[in-house]
């Protein structure tokens, strides 16, 4: 797997924290965090996945087992457990994550009351001991009190965006609330991109939203397009990465070469 590695955020010893959101659900977002995360670690970078995700799917398509997740995401947040006592490393060398639970469901409702409640994952990652160069955070297909903290946790976004009637609507909605984060919690949060997912070339509606996408966010859209493929499908029932379940696939291919613009993106953003 060759993936172009240029010098990036990581050589200050703090991990680069990006939040991968999109308040829809089903556009593809854990597969971009999973897989995204898996090429970045052949890239021989440490990465850690935070699965913010009360369904767990980050977690079981990684294939973490549900006796494995006795510390988890919702007791590093509710009961400020350390980050590390949480850490599960994978079959993928170098990719480790700090999986959720069906208990992240009421977190939701145990924050409203917490002080400081859009901080909790900020300061349990400030804590964390530098053994990562990236962090990436699932999150919700909500705009809730658990996207906040990753926003508030995050330097930049990664928005999956699927290639449908509605996404710019959804888009829109998601980037006022980007713009309040930065206004009032997290001045410094960026948008890291807007990768295009679930492509289908027999549509000609996807390329008319990749054209509008384009249009309005110009470069913050990366150039690779995800595709629609089985073998993307298939991949989290057998608690794989496409890339590890079938590299040669169009779609594991398509997450190679967005790692490594994801990660020239951070070479000049840190030039």
């Amino acid at each position: 797997m060759q993936i172009d590695n240029p010098v990036s955020h990581t050589t200050t010893g703090k991990p680069r924290i990006l939040a991968v959101v999109n308040q829809k659900g089903g556009v593809g977002k854990t597969t971009t965090t999973i897989n995204l995360a898996t090429a970045l670690a052949a890239c021989e970078k440490r990465v850690l996945i935070i699965d913010l995700d009360p369904q767990g799917n980050a977690s079981t398509g990684l294939g973490i087992p549900r006796k494995a997740r006795d510390v988890d995401v919702y007791a590093v947040l509710i009961d400020r457990a350390p980050v590390i006592s949480a850490t599960v490393n994978t079959a993928i060398p170098g990719l480790s994550i700090v999986p959720s639970s069906v208990e992240l469901t009421g977190a939701e409702i145990e924050l409203v009351t917490t002080e400081r409640r859009e901080f909790r994952l900020r300061a349990a990652l400030v804590d964390m001991p530098g053994a990562f160069d990236y962090v990436l955070i699932d999150c919700p297909p909500s705009l809730g009190l658990l996207t906040l903290n990753a926003l508030v946790a995050a330097d930049a976004v990664l928005v999956p965006l699927q290639c449908e009637f509605y996404a710019l609507e959804g888009l829109s909605q998601l980037m006022r609330t980007i713009e309040r984060v930065q206004r009032h919690l997290n001045p410094a949060l960026a948008i890291q991109g807007v990768v295009l997912t679930m492509y289908d070339k027999r549509n000609n509606l996807c390329d008319q939203v990749a054209a509008d996408v384009r249009d309005h966010f110009g470069d913050k859209v990366y150039n690779t397009v995800i595709p629609r493929n089985v073998r993307v499908s298939e991949a989290p029932s057998h608690g794989k990465p496409v890339i590890v379940y079938d590299m040669r696939c169009t779609g594991a291919q398509a997450y190679i070469h967005l790692a490594g613009e994801v990660l020239r993106r951070e070479g000049r953003l840190a030039a």
